[in-house]
């Protein structure tokens, strides 16, 4: 007696046709699950450098040691840095601006401001990697967990089909 065997499905995802041009498409979960990351990624980077520039309550620095399972306090400071306040807050107030302007454009659909974004997320997680490869830096909650973790989360919603179709939406074809 043969058995029959269930129709195996295909590992990869089937060429999906073009989108066809619709500017009246409503904005997908992906691309406010994007745009909103975004944005939150550039709050983690405004609380962050809050944590470098200034020394932190006791019970927040407990906080933070429990939390990447080290029980030590975080180090990082200004003078680790080699940096005077003023400029610290200066490239971290460019950045933090940069980042808000790519998400209110990703919200909006933009295309460039996607691809853009996915690249510099994908950057920012090969240089954790790097450094965690090349030069034994930790990956814990005071370092770039939060930012590598938001950034992959980003990529997982750009890369989507409904968030390339939005941004593309007005592409005549």
């Amino acid at each position: 007696m043969t058995e029959k065997h269930p129709r195996k499905r295909a590992a990869f995802e089937p060429l999906a046709a073009p989108v066809a041009h619709d500017p009246a498409m409503r904005r997908p979960a992906a691309t406010v699950a994007g745009g909103v990351l975004v944005l939150l990624r550039a709050a983690a980077g405004i609380v962050w450098g809050l944590t470098v520039a200034f020394e932190l309550p006791p019970w927040v620095q407990a906080v933070a040691g429990a939390a990447d399972g080290s029980g030590a306090e975080p180090t990082l400071t200004l003078s680790d840095l080699g940096l005077s306040a003023g400029v610290f807050f200066g490239i971290l107030g460019v950045i933090t601006v940069i980042q808000a302007v790519f998400g209110i454009l990703l919200l909006r659909g933009s295309n460039v401001a996607r691809v853009l974004v996915m690249l510099v997320s994908t950057v920012s997680i090969v240089s954790a990697f790097v450094g965690w490869w090349e030069l034994g830096q930790e990956i814990t909650v005071g370092t770039t967990l939060v930012t590598v973790s938001l950034d992959i989360l980003v990529l997982l919603a750009l890369s989507s089909r409904d968030a390339a179709a939005y941004a593309r939406r007005n592409e005549r074809r």
